[in-house]
């Protein structure tokens, strides 16, 4: 009996997982969005026409400080939720820290969003991945997170968003970063775009 109902389990959530896929696949082979899909990792570029309304957030960095969307206003953005114990957040955590490196003299910013853990935690986990730039720690009321799932879905950990000059979501990266590469264009292109 127990074996039947976790047979018919997985299979619901198998069925789950591919329906959810190949609502995101239809969604690109119907042209509604500009990206690609690659297993669980997926890049999708917003065109300026259909971007929506400006991401207004406030929260409280690892380190205390209150960060908001006025203070990142005229620059582009890159947001990225992750907490310590994800595997993929570690595997990528030097490739953020490599882009942020390459853009951080011009009008770039990076800010993180801890979705889980606490200050102490997220400082341990900045300091062993040598990750410089600051994190949100939203796992008390979710507030940031929540800013950002109301103009674009933000559907796992990690997900990382780059927001144009005017605080509008541009791009999303959907699981694993798989190069820095991918980030760098994204950002540069945000980069050229006319305020």
């Amino acid at each position: 009996m127990i074996a039947t109902v976790a047979a018919v389990l997985l299979g619901v959530i198998a069925l789950t997982g591919c329906s959810a896929n190949d609502s995101l696949a239809q969604q690109y082979q119907e042209g509604n969005e500009k990206g690609y899909i690659s297993g669980d990792f997926r890049v999708v570029e917003i065109e300026a026409g259909d971007r929506g309304d400006p991401v207004v957030f406030e929260g409280v960095t690892e380190t205390g400080e209150t960060v908001s969307s006025d203070d990142y206003g005229g620059e582009v953005l890159v947001v990225n939720f992750w907490y310590a114990a994800c595997g993929p957040c570690i595997v990528e955590a030097p490739l953020l820290e490599e882009v942020w490196q390459e853009y951080q003299d011009e009008a770039v910013s990076f800010l993180g969003v801890n979705t889980y853990d606490q200050p102490a935690t997220a400082l341990s986990f900045a300091r062993d991945n040598n990750v410089t730039y600051p994190s949100v720690i939203d796992v008390n009321d979710g507030k940031v997170k929540l800013a950002f799932a109301q103009v674009t879905p933000i559907q796992a950990t990690p997900t990382t968003l780059v927001v144009d000059r005017e605080g509008r979501v541009a791009a999303r990266i959907i699981g694993q970063l798989q190069s820095a590469s991918i980030l760098s264009t994204l950002v540069r292109d945000a980069l050229g775009e006319s305020s």
